[in-house]
């Protein structure tokens, strides 16, 4: 009687370890599982940091959408805008298991190796907002962003309608982290407006990456050289904002009061403030809101299913001549 207590004790013991490491403990079909007693679905996100409006509305779009009581443990990660602080933020996510791993890369360059690894431990691994540059693209399950491109394509064509009756046309251009998505997308949509205007001229450029701060301090090295630009084209809301601050404080006419325009990115609801002020001339949305987008990508994998590899947003653009107080209160962010 004594052995077949100790045997059953035996069985019940072993049993126990196969249903606390099998390949399914309730976290989520796909990829590994990270210790995980609530049976939740485990993301992990590398965010690239928190330099913008944007950005903190896209990480607060994460933590609304992945939430304990829908079923999610979000782990957050705040990269510095660090490249080497994404890459060690994935491999973590990779030792500690988690089912699926979302990346908003700071740059696009450079992936390769630790999304193998990824891979290799059958982790999907979703893209947000940048794009990354890979050959391989096995290495992720989906992206979903804007067309940083098409952004930049309709402020161009914004810049030709405005100042079709002047034969030239000085700018100065404000680009953002340099290598990232956004960045190239919009210099590439400048670019091309510059080369189907034999008038236009970029006059003087340099990186505010993406910050007040830094777009104040660029804005008022623009100013040293140059007094008589026509265009600012600012590649986000906050480097627009730190521009503003170096145009008051050098008092120089700009917007509503002549003098340049400014033409900004991201469409931030204290953007949209200033475009109907009329500081800022012309504002390209980019929706940061991408919480929702990524939890439908990761349920179509929970069911099995292969979602789109390319999901982009569809945005809109406000001019400071038609924007209205109703727009800007219907901004979630």
């Amino acid at each position: 009687m004594n052995k077949l207590i100790a045997l059953s004790g035996v069985f019940l013991f072993a049993f126990i370890l196969v249903s606390c490491n099998g390949s399914d403990n309730g976290a989520g079909k796909p990829g590994n599982k990270a210790e995980n007693p609530e049976g939740l679905i485990v993301v992990g996100f590398s965010q690239v940091g928190a330099e913008s409006d944007w950005r903190r509305a896209n990480t607060r779009s994460m933590r609304e959408t992945f939430t304990r009581e829908k079923g999610y443990r979000l782990i957050l990660k705040d990269a510095q805008q660090k490249q080497e602080h994404q890459i060690a933020a994935i491999r973590d996510f990779i030792q500690i298991k988690v089912n699926y791993i979302v990346l908003a890369p700071v740059t696009e360059q450079g992936w390769d190796s630790v999304l193998e690894e990824a891979r290799d431990a059958g982790i999907p691994v979703i893209i947000m907002d940048r794009m990354i540059k890979t050959l391989d693209d096995t290495l992720f399950v989906s992206w979903v962003g804007s067309d940083f491109r098409r952004e930049g394509g309709m402020a161009a064509v914004w810049m030709e309608k405005t100042f079709k009756d002047k034969k030239k046309l000085k700018i100065a251009h404000m680009q953002g982290s340099m290598g990232s998505s956004a960045q190239i997308g919009r210099t590439e949509g400048l670019q091309e407006g510059v080369a189907r205007n034999a008038g236009w001229q970029i006059v003087i450029r340099d990186s505010g990456d993406f910050a007040q701060v830094k777009g104040k301090e660029v804005m008022e090295r623009f100013l040293s050289k140059y007094r008589d630009i026509d265009v600012l084209y600012c590649e986000n809301d906050n480097m627009a904002f730190g521009a503003i601050q170096a145009l008051n404080e050098a008092r120089l006419p700009y917007g509503l009061f002549g003098g340049l325009k400014i033409v900004s990115f991201d469409a931030t609801r204290a953007g949209l403030e200033q475009t109907l002020a009329r500081n800022i001339s012309y504002n390209v949305e980019c929706n940061p809101l991408h919480g929702p987008r990524v939890e439908n990508i990761i349920q179509q994998l929970q069911l099995g299913k292969t979602p789109n590899k390319i999901v982009y947003v569809d945005e809109t653009a406000f001019s400071a001549d038609t924007i209205t107080q109703e727009e800007i209160d219907a901004r979630a962010y």
